[in-house]
């Protein structure tokens, strides 16, 4: 048996993190590097991911960045082999890209509709199946989706970002079946429902209205910050969570409690 105290290190272990340039993806990052990892940022915007490869490395640790588009299947299949090459193998995948378009259903176009689809669900599909391929190969590993709490089924209702609340709600479902045809290859998959999280997407100068809405439903009566889900990144990719797969950990502040 390890001791506790070892069973959050990382050291020796490969990650990928999606949409790593900037909020989320960025604290998951550095996280992850603080923990032992090194990681592969990937993002469509490489020069603001080796941003975040810098501080980083300022911090000791190592990283390098891909630019990659995850809602084509080429690209991604580039990134794993770019991360097998520099670091023979991968042992942790955590599917953060995500985007959203507030919009009202009326005037929702399809093409709306698909580019945040494309990204948010057929992006973690293709990231998964490409990743799960080389942790089967390589004994087990880790895959840690963002959800969200607009998600559906879970009380919370948002206004105008349909294909979004559609988006996460499939990541949600995928999530306990990929735990279940993955466990016999020792690769777990668990999910992260964030709440009200301070980032671009959630910016109140862009989103004034539907931002306070959400803040006022708050128990805790603030936003979260980036890192106080990367609390829960780490603990997933970790042996601390060795046990633990197809399940849903919300980090929201009290919101669907209250």
């Amino acid at each position: 048996m390890k001791d506790f105290k070892d069973l959050f290190n990382l050291e020796g272990k490969v990650a990928i993190v999606t949409g790593a340039r900037r909020g989320m993806g960025r604290a998951h990052s550095i996280a992850l590097s603080d923990m032992g990892a090194r990681v592969v940022l990937c993002d469509i915007e490489k020069e603001e991911c080796n941003n975040v490869v810098e501080e980083i490395r300022e911090r000791g640790g190592e990283a390098f960045s891909v630019e990659c588009d995850i809602s084509k299947k080429e690209e991604v299949e580039s990134m794993i082999e770019k991360t097998k090459e520099a670091y023979d193998g991968l042992d942790i995948l955590v599917n953060n890209a995500g985007i959203i378009d507030f919009k009202n259903f009326f005037e929702l176009a399809k093409e709306d509709w698909d580019r945040v689809i494309d990204v948010n669900l057929k992006g973690c599909f293709l990231c998964t199946q490409a990743a799960a391929q080389e942790m089967k190969e390589n004994g087990g590993g880790s895959i840690i989706n963002i959800g969200s709490v607009a998600m559906g089924q879970s009380g919370v209702g948002f206004p105008n970002t349909l294909p979004y609340v559609a988006s996460k709600g499939g990541i949600a479902g995928m999530t306990e079946a990929l735990a279940v045809d993955l466990a016999q290859y020792n690769i777990r998959v668990n999910l992260i429902a964030p709440g009200m999280i301070e980032t671009l997407m959630t910016d109140p100068e862009e989103n004034a209205e539907v931002v306070n809405r959400m803040i006022s439903k708050l128990p805790m009566e603030r936003a979260g910050k980036p890192e106080e889900v990367s609390g829960a990144v780490v603990f997933f990719a970790s042996d601390a969570s060795s046990y633990i797969t197809g399940a849903m950990l919300n980090v929201d502040g009290g919101w669907l409690a209250a």
